[in-house]
């Protein structure tokens, strides 16, 4: 069987001008992880969109597509191609679990939910001549998943090739996230075996790793036994987790001893206000600049995560929660404007309130407002948003933030990896259309593997002040989901589905 898998460019990634680095920063893992349950004969492939051109002139029996909320409108457009070309087309993942009588129009088989159980069920009915045209996962758990087809993987493309995912999901419950409706019907939390994910680790190649877990801390015990396990490797690794997490006595300590050199963690809101509003609890009552210390005081580097629109915000929450990130030493930052996803309890809020604006799900990026905010205009907030970041990343405020570090060698670091990360936008992109974003893995590696040792004596300095409405003993920030990238769905959209 001829089988042809597709990940399609995200709207936002398809720029004639120049392409960012996150959108080559991970190979599409959750395919790799499907085409493991293929038959030795069957010849397959996988087209990443983001860095390669889809070929439409071959002839493939069946065709399994994986769809995003911005991807949506390209990978109906990819489904309805090849069903005229006589093709069985197959479409999953979280924009067709939350909408699949729209996605059902577009294929013979949709898939909602994880894949585990659902995948090789259909691939057995198909050989039998009786494929069903929807499939619901309700059986969750990740025992005898086979390897992933990391030989299907231009290794070359990606400025991250060793990405892996050893759980599923997240044990929080967010208002604006994807999870609960991807999740419906079984378990929303579950990791493979320690053993199984130490012999994932154990057959990549080279030091560097990026864990695509949406909560890889969610189950400490698990995750301190990988830890463990992990132990004496000489890995060195990027992950997500909570401000819980972190602050969780001697699991922060087991992750940097594994090799942990770099966390994204959801801040989300300098208004404490939103947190409960968001049913963010794991946030509530945890002291943010404690977080950011203890982070930085063991030499983990911070990729924060912020979300603005949320009720309580108005238009001074971009320059407060700026000002508060650069002070507080966080090197990198992603900002998001809240987006409604379809299938969340925010978007069936504001449904019901009469506040979503339009369903282009191409513009559902978290860059374009798509709703009514509360407090501010449309365009303030989107106005805002992009403000938000070029503060942030510029070189006075990049130079700021590296001054909080107590060495010479900290400081250059911070602005090596800031500046590297947005500053030089066209000069990555030029890496890769060349088709060599891996061979800047060697540069991330020596950036990295110069955190992870505890700097001599107190952080210099003192942490910046809180924001006004926020109490010393108050969080001073509330992805989620996303991931490791800039949108908050980056990390959980590479689940798989």
């Amino acid at each position: 069987m001829r089988v042809k898998m597709i990940l399609p460019a995200l709207t936002e990634a398809s720029s004639p001008f120049f392409r960012p680095i996150k959108y080559s920063l991970f190979p599409p893992l959750g395919l790799a992880t499907l085409a493991g349950y293929l038959d030795p004969d069957d010849d397959v492939t996988i087209t990443d969109e983001h860095v390669q051109k889809v070929d439409l002139s071959d002839e493939p029996d069946l065709v399994v597509i994986q769809v995003y909320i911005t991807s949506a409108r390209r990978a109906y457009e990819l489904a309805d191609h090849y069903r005229a070309r006589g093709a069985y087309v197959c479409l999953g993942g979280l924009h067709v679990t939350s909408l699949p009588d729209e996605a059902a129009a577009h294929a013979d088989t949709v898939f909602c939910g994880p894949g585990e159980d659902t995948w090789p069920r259909f691939l057995a009915d198909l050989r039998a001549g009786r494929p069903a045209p929807r499939y619901v996962s309700a059986e969750r758990t990740l025992a005898g998943l086979p390897p992933v087809r990391r030989d299907l993987i231009d290794r070359r493309r990606y400025l991250v090739p060793n990405s892996i995912v050893v759980s599923r999901g997240c044990p929080h419950v967010c208002d604006f996230c994807y999870k609960e409706a991807f999740f419906e019907g079984g378990k929303s939390f579950y990791t493979q075996t320690v053993d199984a994910a130490l012999a994932e680790i154990d057959r990549l190649p080279g030091r560097h790793l990026y864990f695509l877990d949406d909560h890889l801390f969610g189950n400490a015990r698990f995750a301190g036994a990988l830890f463990d396990g992990m132990r004496g490797m000489g890995r060195l690794w990027q992950a997500a987790g909570t401000v819980q997490s972190v602050l969780r006595p001697g699991l922060l300590e087991k992750a940097v001893e594994s090799g942990l050199r770099s966390l994204f963690v959801g801040f989300e809101t300098v208004n404490t206000g939103n947190l409960a509003e968001q049913r963010k609890w794991q946030n509530i009552d945890r002291d943010y600049g404690q977080v950011i210390r203890r982070l930085h005081d063991h030499g983990v580097m911070v990729n924060g995560s912020f979300v603005f629109g949320m009720d309580q915000d108005d238009p001074s929450v971009f320059e407060r929660t700026v000002e508060w990130a650069v002070g507080q030493g966080i090197e990198t930052a992603t900002f998001h404007v809240m987006t409604p996803y379809p299938g969340t309890r925010l978007y069936a809020r504001m449904e019901k309130a009469g506040r979503i604006l339009h369903r282009d799900w191409d513009r559902y990026d978290t860059r374009t407002v798509v709703f009514k905010p509360a407090r501010m205009t449309a365009t303030q907030l989107e106005d805002g948003y992009w403000r938000a970041y070029r503060d942030f990343y510029r070189w006075r405020n990049i130079a700021r933030g590296a001054a909080s570090k107590p060495t010479l060698r900290g400081k250059a670091r911070h602005a090596a990896y800031a500046g590297g990360w947005k500053k030089f936008e066209p000069a990555w992109d030029v890496v890769i259309r060349a088709k060599r974003a891996g061979a800047a893995l060697p540069l991330l590696e020596s950036v990295l593997s110069g955190f992870g040792t505890r700097p001599a004596g107190a952080r210099a300095g003192r942490p910046a002040e809180m924001p006004a409405e926020m109490p010393a003993d108050r969080p001073a920030a509330g992805r989620g989901e996303r991931p490791a990238g800039d949108t908050p769905v980056t990390i959980a959209e590479t689940r798989l589905s």
